[in-house]
């Protein structure tokens, strides 16, 4: 419904919204999806979501195991692509003079039938001339991934460091050409967190005092529902090593932040402190960047260079004064670098994510 507002003022952005596939009917999801895309001229975009928790809001039925979300979010997946071919915009005619506007020839059943959706269809609002609607998806485990590599035209990318960052974009290349997808066919987006200031001591106070609410207690009580790991016994100078971390195959909150912390523990061994400094202990698995904004387009550029991200989703923190910078700083150089567009080449979300 907010995107339905959004549409009516703007003209270019693309319009992503987020619907769990766990606690959804496929039709209602479809019809509003494709009601936004007709509101918006060919804009919307769908973050497909499995959910990690919120299943006492839809019933008594606990949280399904991620491998049964997963399942059900392809099948849903499938369903509501199939009826948005269901209804072609070829279909419509708009006879005025016979009265007749669609095509009924060309409208069909889907008459799908699987492990968790029972659908008849068609759907009841044609497809709009720009074609199907962007899929983005966020989940970075091992079933996420190959969900992804699937279906997805992007993906909201968890990846705190370079190192992860490069080895993501590779497995997900590799795994999309598994499904018979170009490996250039998913844009790998991370979150970027970034501390804007004039100077690096002012923007390190700002990120400092964005969590400065968080107690140590309450971050070795983010590691364990994180990671599963119990390190309140020891002092915050001690090493966090491999084999100190729990079993893998353990319930935790996020496999994606888990699996993060785990590659980072075993790969350089830090400190306790460190350990709770980390973003997936403070508060997402995001890439975090603080200084000012020659620090911040420089790490943007190392990425990039280094073929870890295709662009980035921007998450200002700290102040408006961060939030200003980037637009009036930091954007204009990526442009002057060649990186950014310097104006808009269409107007719908498939063409600025270049499909």
């Amino acid at each position: 419904m907010m995107f339905a507002a959004i549409a009516r003022e703007t003209d270019r952005i693309g319009l992503v919204t987020t619907v769990s596939t766990t606690f959804n009917p496929p039709y209602i999801v479809a019809r509003q999806l494709q009601s936004l895309h007709w509101l918006s001229n060919g804009r919307a975009g769908w973050n497909i979501v499995t959910s990690i928790e919120g299943a006492e809001n839809f019933g008594d039925s606990p949280m399904p195991s991620p491998q049964e979300r997963y399942a059900r979010a392809r099948e849903f997946t499938d369903v509501v692509r199939k009826l948005w071919a269901s209804f072609p915009q070829e279909a419509i005619l708009i006879d005025r003079e016979s009265g007749k506007f669609s095509d009924p020839d060309q409208v069909s059943p889907i008459n799908h039938s699987g492990e968790f959706f029972s659908v008849k269809g068609a759907l009841t609002l044609p497809a709009h001339p720009s074609g199907e609607i962007p899929l983005f998806q966020a989940g970075a485990s091992d079933t996420g991934r190959n969900f992804a590599a699937s279906i997805a035209n992007a993906i909201f990318a968890a990846m705190p460091d370079l190192e992860s960052g490069v080895e993501l974009c590779n497995d997900l290349r590799r795994r999309a050409e598994v499904h018979g997808r170009h490996p250039d066919a998913i844009k790998v987006l991370p979150g970027l967190y970034f501390f804007l200031a004039e100077t690096r001591e002012e923007a390190h106070a700002l990120y400092k005092a964005a969590h400065s609410h968080l107690s140590v207690e309450r971050r070795l009580a983010s590691l364990q529902s994180v990671l599963g790991l119990d390190i309140s016994g020891f002092a915050l100078d001690h090493r966090v090593t491999a084999d100190m971390l729990p079993d893998p195959n353990q319930p935790v909150r996020s496999r994606t932040h888990a699996e993060l912390l785990r590659r980072y523990i075993t790969a350089n061994q830090p400190t306790v402190a460190e350990v709770l400094a980390r973003p997936e202990v403070l508060a997402s698995a995001h890439w975090v960047s603080v200084g000012t904004v020659e620090d911040v387009l420089n790490d943007i550029m190392e990425r990039f260079e280094a073929g870890a991200i295709d662009g980035f989703i921007a998450l200002p923190g700290g102040s408006e004064q961060s939030l200003e910078l980037f637009f009036e700083k930091l954007m204009p150089q990526l442009v002057e670098r060649g990186v950014f567009r310097s104006d808009y080449t269409g107007s719908t979300l498939k063409e600025h994510l270049g499909m």
